[in-house]
């Protein structure tokens, strides 16, 4: 069985940074995508970075490039998410998710398994 807990989420002031986890049970396959989401209220469910375990392959969101850097333990039992110069429109639910995909590590259809969330707050 799956699961994905994700913990970390709070309130932070714009400029300030924030790191999520993801801890990962029943699943390790190496090859595919593992991505945090985010989910602002009244929109879609969007990517902000994806890994892909095998060859360390990451993804971002062009709105979060070079300030969210996603990376994983070396026992891969841990997802990570590190989130610098926050802005308010980093606010939402974020979550986890594992899948079998070997590309579009930021589709949310690429995904089988999501963590429940955590949420992230970031204040002007």
């Amino acid at each position: 069985q799956v699961q994905l807990v994700e913990s970390g989420g709070g309130s932070a002031q714009a400029g300030g940074s924030l790191s999520l986890s993801c801890a990962i049970r029943g699943f390790s396959h190496r090859r595919y995508c593992l991505g945090w989401f985010r989910q602002a209220p009244g929109e879609e469910r969007e990517g902000v970075a994806g890994l892909v375990p095998g060859d360390g392959t990451t993804y971002y969101a062009p709105s979060v490039k070079g300030r969210f850097t996603i990376s994983q333990d070396k026992d891969q039992n841990t997802l990570f998410l590190q989130m610098n110069s926050l802005k308010a429109e980093d606010t939402g639910m974020y979550s986890c998710a594992a899948g079998y995909s070997l590309e579009e590590c930021l589709s949310r259809f690429a995904y089988a398994y999501w963590g429940q969330g955590t949420q992230v707050t970031v204040s002007s």
